[in-house]
């Protein structure tokens, strides 16, 4: 199966807009990994609203263990839940939270304030700096955006990737994972599948 193009006459969901049409109405939700327990924030507007979306909670629980230290990157943090893990589990770490929504930047931003996770910056794509590499990527990535939003996205942050750097990404199966895995694979990227649950690949990408 190939990776989907948007349709034209689908009406682009809210999270991915700059900044949401839709009211804001804020919800707190648990978010249970093994190694514990944490509450966020989720808004209307923002990818993932009142829940943690499967992919993602797949991504979490199969993801390998970060390194103490370096520069993870959450790459589309919606609400935080992946930055938040990571904060948790590398404390020593600086985790970067970056989403084109505003909603979402600020979502974030309250969340690791109530986790009193002070290793997180939250900020747009563009305002990373350009000499900034990263030594993790976590992400699920929009695949509803469509084929050349989604590829564009990738080829611009994979290519951020420290020279050991590792991307995890968690892609439904039923929209292209494998298709998306062989297009990076043509790329030159080393791709490797690590899980597939709950109809969801992990996908763990290094240079070659």
């Amino acid at each position: 199966m190939s990776l989907p193009d948007a349709p034209k006459n689908f009406p682009t969901p809210h999270y991915f807009n700059a900044e949401p049409e839709v009211a804001s109405a804020r919800r707190t939700i648990e978010v249970s990994l093994a190694d514990g327990t944490f509450s966020i924030q989720t808004d209307t507007g923002v990818f993932s609203h009142g829940r943690v979306d499967a992919g993602t909670k797949v991504l979490l629980m199969e993801a390998p263990e970060l390194p103490a230290t370096g520069n993870l990157l959450d790459l589309g943090c919606g609400a935080g839940p992946m930055a938040m893990t990571m904060a948790r589990r590398s404390p020593q770490s600086s985790v970067w939270a970056i989403d084109v929504n505003e909603r979402a930047r600020q979502l974030t931003r309250d969340n690791a304030t109530s986790l009193l996770l002070t290793n997180v910056t939250v900020t747009t794509p563009d305002d990373v700096p350009e000499e900034l590499l990263f030594d993790v990527i976590w992400s699920n990535p929009p695949i509803k955006a469509g084929k050349k939003e989604l590829h564009d996205l990738l080829t611009r942050w994979l290519g951020r990737l420290t020279p050991a750097g590792v991307a995890v990404l968690v892609v439904n199966k039923n929209l292209g994972s494998d298709s998306l895995a062989k297009w990076l694979g043509d790329l030159g990227w080393n791709v490797k599948r690590i899980s597939s649950r709950q109809g969801y690949r992990v996908l763990l990408v290094r240079r070659s």
